[in-house]
């Protein structure tokens, strides 16, 4: 007989409620592993492979649970107890991390008491009253503060688009940047426009942001992998951009057909699909060996960082773990693309890299788990 949508309601109540009590449970082992390590530097990279998550992701998993389990205990007592979800409890912590812990303490017994049956957005709306009401001094300085931390993120979504968002801006000067882009948007939308004020208005401040406002356009140099016969169209073989991943073969020969377009050819195994050469003809006199790594690797090697190989670092490495200083040579089989802050795990004790004849970097953590990566066969 089949259940009634109250007892399948019931059903997924009690699921959500288990969730909570487990991603408490994560929480708390999350605080126990970041106060086994005596140096902070490395603990993100390391829980973001054990994981399986974003570098950033285990920041603020980090951020949260500490956050938790020292400011907000009662908050975290309701998550523990199946009363509310975590998205919730940490819309809190997000809301009032600034406050110091006397008056987080004021904070947390009040959202303790009306935290039940509210949404993560409901939940940071009276965590924020609450902060402001705790320490109204303190709040007026909050408003000012975030301008500090201004700054522009790209984020990648589906095959194909990304986002960029200007965060923390001077809302002033944000307003009067939407205006001007909608005002040009506004002129472009004539009767035999067939696009949208939406698509306008994006394609107004991109063409602003590459610098088309000012006659020209700034360079941009990003790696498109796409073979021969799908750029002829006898086939259609998804494509990859570096930093992003695949897109549709499609696109990819939009991009390929810009009249800026600088084509170069890539020599790769044909056994393992592994680039061994570059070709020579390009608008340089010649392709490096730096450029060999940087095409090769697309991406910084560490498993789970998406950072393009083309704004990170080349590490010298080889099957014994030999950096350049203790005598690596400099090959491609001894180069691998690292970003800066990768790249510096090295200088950590405990953090070990190891590039074996074919390719494959592993690398040992401090807690002595091993993770390995292989550049993408073309």
């Amino acid at each position: 007989m089949e259940s009634s949508e109250g007892e399948i309601l019931l059903d997924l109540k009690s699921t959500a409620a288990e969730i909570a009590r487990l991603e408490a449970r994560l929480v708390r082992q999350v605080v126990s592993f970041t106060r086994a390590f005596s140096m902070k530097r490395g603990v993100a990279e390391e829980l973001s492979m054990a994981l399986c998550m974003t570098k950033f992701k285990a920041h603020a998993l980090i951020a949260h649970a500490e956050g938790l389990v020292d400011r907000f205990p009662a908050v975290l007592g309701l998550v523990e107890a199946g009363a509310v979800p975590m998205a919730s409890a940490v819309a809190v912590n997000d809301a009032a991390a600034w406050l110091a812990d006397d008056k987080a303490a004021v904070v947390d017994e009040v959202m303790a008491g009306r935290l039940e049956g509210k949404n993560p957005t409901a939940a940071r709306r009276s965590a924020t009253s609450a902060a402001a009401r705790a320490d109204p001094e303190g709040f007026e300085e909050r408003a000012r503060r975030p301008r500090e931390d201004r700054g522009l993120h790209l984020h990648h979504g589906t095959a194909g688009v990304a986002g960029l968002s200007l965060e923390n801006a001077p809302v002033e000067k944000a307003v009067a940047a939407y205006v001007c882009v909608d005002r040009q948007a506004r002129l472009l939308k004539t009767a035999d426009e067939t696009r949208t004020l939406d698509q306008l208005r994006a394609d107004v401040a991109l063409d602003m942001l590459v610098g088309k406002q000012f006659g020209g356009e700034v360079k941009a140099h990003v790696y498109l992998y796409l073979d021969a016969l799908t750029y002829a169209g006898l086939r259609n073989e998804p494509a990859e951009l570096a930093g992003h991943g695949p897109i549709p073969a499609s696109l990819a020969r939009d991009i390929a057909a810009h009249p800026g377009t600088v084509f170069q050819r890539i020599i790769t195994d044909p056994t393992t699909g592994q680039v061994v050469e570059l070709g020579r003809r390009k608008y340089r006199p010649r392709a490096g060996l730096d450029e060999l790594v940087r095409v090769r690797d697309r991406e910084c090697r560490r498993p789970g960082c998406t950072r393009p190989a083309q704004f990170g670092d080349l590490d010298h490495c080889d099957s014994r773990g030999r950096g350049w200083k203790d005598g690596c040579p400099t090959g491609a089989t001894t180069l691998v693309g690292l970003c800066r802050a990768d790249h510096k795990l090295r200088d950590l004790p405990g953090w070990q890299h190891e590039v074996a004849p074919d390719g494959t970097l592993t690398i040992t953590t401090p807690a002595n788990q091993t993770y390995t990566s292989r550049p993408e066969p073309l």
